[in-house]
């Protein structure tokens, strides 16, 4: 899709692209280099000069170029043509202040590996792992993920960012994470019902009892998180692409959940729902 794309260059609005793709410019080459119906020749030659600098980026795997050209909703765009690039990512803190509180775990998840990193254990080992890629892809991530990272690891994290709470949004679907899984049928299984407030609480017995089975409870809970982002991304992509003339063109087929590593213990979450 993004080499159909016409609205990241300045003055090229949605209503003109879609204008564009009417009169069959429906993609970077064929927009005529030498003047055409649309721009006076001036315009023409700027339009020229961004998409030879958007095929540059496009050939440098350089998402980021594009990220800060579009808007959040339009950051769907990306995916496909950075998609062997791209990290689901998510964490799990106890509390939602980034001065009080600490990053418990974090989950990534690329694909085709799903890594965990536990605090006490392994997470200064993220801030490595994560400049493998180029294109994250979270949910409400701008407001709370990747600012808490940075806070917490003393880290930057430059890359592009498709954020799903903006594009889930655009298509009218709300209500976090667990509700935008709900609404296009995902379950959790023994994990249905369990949030950020219970993975606290899975926190905080695992750091007092020792018990490693909460810990990978917790672990299965965070995991959860990313490999329903993959689906999310997908479903809200086609979804996207519905509403330009590509949409049987490019719909990527959904994948299947990558397998969780980790099992919710049924046992530990019983107890600590006081059941």
């Amino acid at each position: 899709m993004l080499e159909k794309t016409f609205c990241h260059i300045p003055g090229i609005s949605a209503r003109v692209e879609h204008s564009l793709w009417r009169d069959g410019i429906t993609s970077w080459e064929r927009f005529p280099a030498e003047g055409g119906p649309f721009f006076s020749w001036k315009k023409n030659g700027h339009v020229a000069l961004h998409l030879d600098e958007s095929r540059r980026r496009l050939a440098a795997n350089d998402p980021a170029y594009f990220c800060a050209a579009l808007p959040s909703r339009e950051h769907w765009r990306l995916f496909s043509a950075f998609a062997g690039s791209i990290a689901y990512l998510d964490i799990e803190t106890t509390g939602l202040s980034r001065e009080a509180d600490v990053i418990t775990t974090i989950a990534l998840y690329d694909g085709r590996e799903i890594r965990t990193y536990v605090r006490g254990e392994n997470l200064e080992a993220f801030a490595a792992d994560i400049r493998n890629y180029r294109l994250l892809v979270t949910y409400n991530g701008k407001c709370f993920d990747l600012p808490f990272i940075e806070t917490a690891l003393g880290i930057s994290l430059p890359m592009a960012h498709i954020d799903l709470r903006y594009v889930l949004g655009s298509l009218g679907m709300r209500g976090g994470l667990k509700g935008c899984e709900r609404e296009i049928g995902l379950s959790r299984g023994a994990l249905d019902g369990v949030d950020g407030l219970f993975a606290v609480r899975l926190w905080h017995d695992w750091r007092r009892r020792g018990e490693r089975r909460t810990l990978e409870t917790l672990l299965a809970y965070n995991i959860e998180d990313v490999i329903n982002l993959e689906l999310l991304m997908v479903h809200a992509y086609n979804r996207k692409l519905a509403e330009t003339p590509f949409g049987d063109e490019l719909r990527i087929p959904v994948p299947e959940p990558a397998k969780n590593p980790f099992c919710a213990d049924a046992g530990v979450l019983d107890r600590l729902r006081g059941w």
